[in-house]
């Protein structure tokens, strides 16, 4: 094995894809609240995204059952807007058409939650200058949690209907039933980076950002993720070129790991200690 990690530093999350009962529900969702693009439409899946860019797959399996209570999987997907104006303009949509669950100044960001129509939880979230990142002495980011001003955010709207282009799929976090089994796969396997790290969560990430994933036992799951239940259905680290994808590809094995290609798209795709499928392909 070499030292660097295969997860290179510029890898980011691209896509997550969910499976759904009511496909019409979801897609008016992350349409009207989160404000995402219909990208494609057939009657069973969609595609939704910001400008030209796909970032959610809606996979319509009307005969899946709702996730049991003690199943690892998706705690939110985390879609990170550019800026604050663009940001309020969210909490204006979350305040006119739907329920805002919980706001928080997390120190290196200003997040906006809420569940979707199936109960998946979703974060808005747009991120402060990095200056302004707090630091550990070790060069690790301090992520935390302290009350968001709302009516701050709400003043800085300008009032868009949708998400600006640069939206993206900042980070996702997961629900897993072992924090050292996450930490050995996504850390010492892929070589992600902790930089927060809780008595119950962990905050890992490519590079140098505060958290492209992030774990947690909060709620306490036991059991595997199971792909037949409604819920995330697989996410996926966008990485530069097919070298960094050959590089996951032989720490996979060599970790033995069983590693499936992706016959559609120029990548791969593992099932992480929980059963949750991760995708690694190209840009």
């Amino acid at each position: 094995m070499t030292d660097d990690p295969p997860v290179p530093e510029t890898a980011r999350i691209g896509r997550a894809a969910l499976n759904v009962a009511d496909l019409e529900a979801m897609v008016e969702f992350y349409r009207d609240v989160v404000g995402l693009a219909v990208h494609t439409r057939s009657e069973t899946t969609a595609t939704l995204g910001a400008d030209d860019t796909p970032l959610l797959v809606v996979e319509q399996t009307e005969s899946a059952p709702p996730r049991q209570r003690d199943e690892a999987g998706l705690f939110h997907t985390a879609f990170r807007v550019p800026t604050r104006e663009a940001l309020g303009a969210a909490l204006d949509r979350l305040r006119d058409r739907w329920t805002l669950t919980g706001a928080s100044d997390h120190y290196v960001s200003e997040a906006l939650y809420c569940r979707d129509p199936e109960g998946n939880g979703v974060e808005i979230y747009w991120d402060k200058p990095r200056t302004e990142w707090p630091r550990n002495d070790d060069g690790t980011i301090v992520i935390g949690t302290v009350p968001l001003e709302l009516d701050a955010v709400a003043a800085a709207s300008n009032g868009a209907s949708s998400v600006p282009p640069e939206t993206s799929i900042g980070h996702v976090h997961l629900e897993v039933s072992s924090l050292a089994a996450a930490r050995t796969f996504y850390g010492e396997t892929l070589g992600l980076r902790v930089q927060t790290e809780l008595e119950s969560a962990l905050f890992l990430a490519a590079g140098d950002y505060h958290h492209h994933l992030g774990v947690n036992t909060w709620n306490e799951r036991t059991q595997p993720a199971t792909t037949r239940h409604r819920g995330l259905a697989w996410f996926e680290f966008s990485l530069p070129d097919q070298a960094a994808v050959d590089s996951v590809r032989r720490r996979l094995v060599e970790t033995d790991h069983s590693v499936t290609e992706l016959d559609d798209e120029v990548g791969i795709a593992v099932a992480d200690p929980d059963g949750i499928t991760v995708r690694f392909r190209t840009r």
